[in-house]
């Protein structure tokens, strides 16, 4: 052997000389062929992978607008609301936490586009990772739930924490779900704006400066508002139920009241009266809850009993309860006039009920008059 940084290689008989150690082989930009060069510190690097992400430029707490990363299903009815922002430089300034829920928590966001007067406020529902999450009876509610997708049902019955991040997405998509049909069918929800995720941005609920509306329960309402709020009431719940839909949680806490028009939200767990088992209880307790606070503030007509067979012939389930041979059955009188529902108690004994009878109590449900 040589004692050289060179050797011999006799398939060619030639010397092959040994590259030096501070040679290496790089391929310049815009080259190619291999070149022999010092490492080159002062080339450009390659930017980092979180270099161009939703905060890029702004400050801890803002993003850029995220209407272009939601799908078109993933977006509210059309028509846009005039209010409504989308153009795309706009920013989402987050402005504060408005409730800490069992399952979400809600933030105030105001979309604006930086240098003009085009802003609005929006609730950003936030659900919480399944680790924080402080609502876990909600078997009851995922009853008649179901996915395409057998792992996500899987995983989600036996409780795996890919089951549990299933699950709030799933609850995210039900709610926006939800509002998108119920606000379609002029309910007074919150118009959804968009969906990403497990995050839901709806329209806010309150003043310009960014004060949201009371809770049904926070107010003390006059004789003549409490009417009117009753009114309001009884048509969004008959409107849902003819709609196959329980609020499911329905209470004076889920309900605000803004410069006197009642307006219905949290609507996750959502129930579908007819595919649900326990559809009829979910109705009559939300019947319950609701009709006993307006009794107790005052109002004569609420009345828990007949507002819930209101809601069950609604939903078209009276007809099975005859056939139980119930006592009594309620039927409904449209007042076309006032676009609220007048509705009085009357005894059909049920010996006496035929088939065709029950079946004539759901034929003023084809009548639009109680859709504004």
């Amino acid at each position: 052997m040589r004692d050289s940084a060179d050797s011999y290689d006799p398939a060619f008989g030639r010397v092959r000389r040994a590259r030096g150690k501070r040679q290496q082989k790089f391929y310049q930009p815009h080259d190619d062929e291999a070149t022999y060069v010092k490492r080159a510190w002062e080339l450009e690097r390659l930017a980092g992978a979180d270099a161009n992400d939703a905060t890029d430029g702004l400050p801890e707490g803002d993003r850029w607008s995220t209407w272009d990363q939601s799908t078109p299903m993933g977006r509210g009815p059309k028509p846009y609301p005039k209010w409504l922002v989308t153009e795309l430089a706009a920013i989402d300034y987050e402005l504060g936490v408005l409730k800490a829920g069992k399952e979400a928590d809600v933030f105030l966001v105001r979309r604006g586009v930086p240098g003009t007067d085009r802003s609005c406020l929006l609730a950003a529902k936030r659900y919480r990772d399944a680790r924080h999450r402080q609502f876990h009876r909600d078997a009851g509610y995922l009853e008649g739930r179901r996915t395409r997708d057998t792992r996500e049902t899987r995983a989600a019955a036996n409780r795996t924490a890919f089951g549990r991040q299933a699950i709030a997405s799933q609850w995210a998509n039900a709610e926006f779900n939800a509002l998108v049909q119920l606000y379609n069918a002029r309910v007074p929800v919150p118009y959804p704006v968009q969906i990403l995720g497990t995050e839901i941005l709806l329209e806010f609920i309150g003043d310009a400066d960014g004060t949201g509306a009371p809770r049904l329960a926070e107010t003390r309402p006059g004789s003549a508002e409490l009417a009117s709020l009753w009114s309001q009431l009884v048509e969004a719940v008959a409107t849902l139920a003819s709609a196959g839909f329980a609020h499911g949680d329905l209470s004076p806490y889920n309900l605000l009241v803004h410069h006197g028009r009642l307006v219905m939200i949290d609507l996750p767990q959502v129930v579908d009266v007819i595919s649900h088992p326990s559809g009829r209880s979910f109705l009559d307790r939300d019947a319950k809850n609701v009709a006993t606070w307006f009794a107790r503030a005052g109002h004569p007509d609420a009345d828990p009993e007949v507002l819930a067979r209101l809601l069950a012939e609604e939903a078209r389930l009276t007809l099975a309860d005859a056939r139980e041979n119930l006592p009594t059955i309620a039927s409904v009188q449209l007042s076309t006039c006032s676009r609220c529902y007048r509705f009085s108690l009357v005894e059909h004994p049920a010996a006496e009920l035929s088939v065709d009878d029950s079946a004539q109590l759901g034929e003023h449900r084809s009548q639009p008059d109680h859709i504004a």
